[in-house]
């Protein structure tokens, strides 16, 4: 998991080896300054030598002046590396993410995927940046320190013998006990998340409703979760702190206790014994950093696992080598095609689908709530897998296909109309980034979008707030039909994409797509039989299976569903009649 991490510092490598030789670098200065302070008392004043102090005190204050030098380059170095880090993190996780088929994204849900690319991650900047500076600092003030104050009474020095097994047990068990609490928080946060996403985005229903108290409410419950879990991990952590404190004073008043004993019958200079106070207080410094160090690897070592789950995430939906390019038609075959979400074969959402498109054909597709209409179209440009069976356009199988060059012959309107931050023009032209004004132009009256658009006072240049907030259902979705239009598909695929508008907006709409379109393979899923009546075939979807295929009037007919949902859209007197 390390390396793979790690792998993501990119160009940030050498502020990520820097830091840690600078860090040494100040450490070193740092150890050596208490040792000269005790040769110029035990020398300097002992003997009244006042060059020797001089020159002395002189190197004290260079070592300090580049102890002070080493450690700035060191946080320079670490926050360049560590905010480095946490971009190429955050890179590589979003590049996976768009990689992602549509499955993959339901098993990870759109919250949790949010905290992973934020908390998670700014916990691996703070652990890293912090292992940086702390994690070679440390052992090396550790040692330098411990080296210098044996080399000053080796005796006095057993002391610590006796406080470093105490910390290392104590912080071992506080380890065992607070990584999987912290795991339990991290998924309190995804579930915050989920909460906080859902009411934003239904804001307007929640006000429609006057539910803005129950809604509160629940972000209280969540919120109080996320705090309790938080408080369970971290009241254990706390413990870590007083176990240092006690054995930091415990060792101070040790080395008192005895130091000063020598002192009096003459087995240690009072500069030594000054000296070995300051490297106490350095090797207690060195185990507190160790710790905190410690307490941030914990904590970071279960976003590190959820980062990694991601990264290692098997994409459901890979592309052959030397996968076809050019797709000839746009033709659809499905042959006994079924699926399922979960991927089991024992109750699949769609059952043994076999139904063949010919190029430029119009179809149909209409069914009850459930019946798993946007599904079936959803595997023509691979979105999902088939569960078994083969769906192929053009002849081959969608499978044989380079991914861009199939998703770029098959334009989708999908049921939920999303725009993004920034003008018309510019959401337009995700259809096709090259498109002139005229061309736009031209695919937003086929859609029935210009004269709307115009009645901004920018026109197509008006900026579009985050998810069209400013514009209606009609509007966006007339808009969505213009960006799919504008891609010059092979295919396309209008999932429910006219509900929002009026009739005769949606026969104006249909108008132009037949002229604009007729080469195109047009595939119209909806819940009105208006929108598809003049379709040259209209599938009849029921629970999963293809209920009935032809005509209208052959569906009148002969379809018991189709008759049943006309009439109650019609009326029984406007059937007899036609």
């Amino acid at each position: 998991m390390i390396k793979k991490l790690l792998s993501c510092l990119g160009q940030y490598k050498k502020y990520a080896v820097l830091g840690p030789i600078m860090a040494a670098g100040e450490v070193v200065l740092e150890v050596l300054v208490p040792y000269t302070m005790a040769r110029i008392v035990d020398v300097g004043i002992a003997n009244r030598d006042i060059s020797y102090i001089v020159k002395m005190g002189l190197i004290m204050v260079a070592m300090a002046a580049g102890s002070l030098a080493f450690g700035g380059l060191s946080a320079w170095c670490s926050a360049a590396a560590s905010t480095g880090l946490a971009k190429g993190v955050r890179k590589r996780l979003f590049d996976t993410i768009q990689n992602f088929s549509f499955s993959n994204i339901d098993k990870f849900s759109t919250p949790s995927l949010i905290t992973r690319l934020t908390t998670d991650v700014t916990n691996i900047q703070n652990a890293f940046m912090m292992c940086i500076r702390m994690l070679i600092r440390s052992p090396v003030m550790f040692f330098c320190a411990v080296f210098f104050a044996v080399l000053i009474n080796r005796h006095l020095a057993l002391i610590f013998l006796v406080a470093i097994p105490v910390l290392g047990i104590a912080l071992f068990v506080i380890a065992t006990k607070t990584y999987p609490r912290f795991r339990t928080m991290l998924k309190k946060y995804d579930h915050l998340n989920s909460v906080i996403q859902e009411n934003l985005i239904g804001i307007r229903v929640v006000k429609a409703f006057v539910r803005e108290e129950h809604e509160t409410e629940k972000f209280q419950d969540i919120a109080d979760q996320v705090r309790q879990a938080q408080y369970k991990a971290e009241k254990i952590l706390q413990i870590n702190m007083p176990i240092m404190q006690f054995v930091m004073y415990a060792c101070i008043l040790s080395v008192s206790w005895f130091g000063g004993n020598m002192i009096i019958v003459g087995g240690m200079q009072t500069g030594e014994f000054m000296s070995f106070i300051s490297y106490i207080s350095q090797i207690l410094m060195a185990l507190m950093m160790m710790s905190m160090i410690f307490i941030n690897l914990v904590l970071s070592s279960a976003s590190l696992r959820r980062i990694i789950e991601v990264m290692d995430e098997d994409i459901s939906i890979k592309e052959q080598i030397g996968a076809a390019t050019v797709i000839p038609d746009g033709s659809i075959r499905f042959d006994h095609v079924s699926f399922d979400y979960h991927g089991k074969t024992d109750n699949p959402v769609l059952h043994d689908i076999s139904v063949s498109i010919a190029p430029g054909e119009t179809i149909g597709i209409i069914g009850g709530t459930g019946s798993a209409k946007s599904t079936l179209v959803q595997l023509i440009p691979r979105l999902y897998e088939a569960l078994d069976g083969s769906v192929m356009v053009g002849g081959r199988d969608v499978r044989d296909y380079n991914l861009e060059s199939l998703r770029n012959s098959v334009a989708m309107v999908l049921q939920k109309n999303v725009l993004f931050s920034g003008t018309i023009r510019e959401n337009l032209q995700w259809g096709n980034p090259g498109a002139d004004d005229e061309t736009i132009i031209r695919a937003c009256k086929a859609a029935a979008a210009h004269d709307f658009i115009l009645a901004f006072p920018k026109g197509y240049d008006t900026e579009l707030g985050q998810g069209g907030v400013n514009l209606s259902g009609g509007q966006k979705q007339r808009l969505c039909i213009a960006r799919a239009l504008l891609k010059n598909p092979k295919i396309i695929i209008l999932d429910d994409s006219t509900s929002a508008v009026d009739t005769a907006t949606d026969s104006r709409i249909r108008n132009a797509l037949r002229e604009g379109l007729s080469g195109t393979t047009t595939i119209i899923i909806s819940q009105r039989i208006i929108s598809i009546q003049d379709a040259d075939r209209i599938i009849v979807m029921d629970d999963g299976r293809i209920n009935g295929l032809g005509t209208h009037e052959e569906l009148l007919a002969n379809n018991l569903i189709y008759k049943e949902v006309y009439d109650s859209q019609q009326g029984k007197n406007d059937y007899a009649g036609t």
